[in-house]
């Protein structure tokens, strides 16, 4: 699993990108699962800070308590509609995977922003996959780009 320093060193340019995209909404959706396996989605906050992203939520929040049981995760900022006269136009769709690590140590908290006295959950996030889908400049082909841990960037063109 990597940090996000560490994909920004591997595909730096998709990274970029991605962060980009990622960035303009400070709300993302999260899917977590729940205790019998099914999917649950929820509005979350993502920063990308020192190197690593970090999510957060309130104690007791049940995203909080489905990534305790079960750290899998999948994150998707927010995109704009695309203009349909011009589908090109479009800065596309960005969404990473990964496992949430609960960061407990108060110091470790403490360098985040979390003060000891805040009532909160603070998840460090292990990237194991991230996407960009956008449309070509020709308007024509759904493009993919797509790195996933081990296997680098692999790009997928649907009509």
């Amino acid at each position: 699993m990597a940090s996000w320093q560490e994909i920004e060193k591997e595909i730096p340019e998709l990274a970029a990108r991605v962060l980009a995209l990622m960035g303009r909404r400070k709300h993302k959706t999260m899917a977590t699962l729940r205790k019998d396996g099914s999917p649950r989605i929820s509005g979350t906050e993502v920063e990308f800070k020192d190197g690593e992203v970090w999510l957060g939520s309130m104690t007791g929040a049940v995203k909080a308590l489905d990534l305790r049981r079960d750290p899998r995760l999948a994150i998707h900022g927010m995109s704009d509609d695309p203009d349909e006269s011009d589908p090109a136009a479009w800065d596309g769709d960005a969404k990473l995977a990964g496992t949430a690590v609960e960061i407990t140590d108060p110091a470790a908290r403490e360098r985040y922003g979390a003060s000891p006295e805040m009532d909160s959950h603070l998840f460090r996030v292990d990237v194991t996959e991230v996407v960009l889908t956008k449309v070509d400049p020709a308007g024509e082909h759904l493009v993919i780009e797509m790195w996933h841990e081990g296997q680098g960037v692999r790009v997928v063109r649907r009509k």
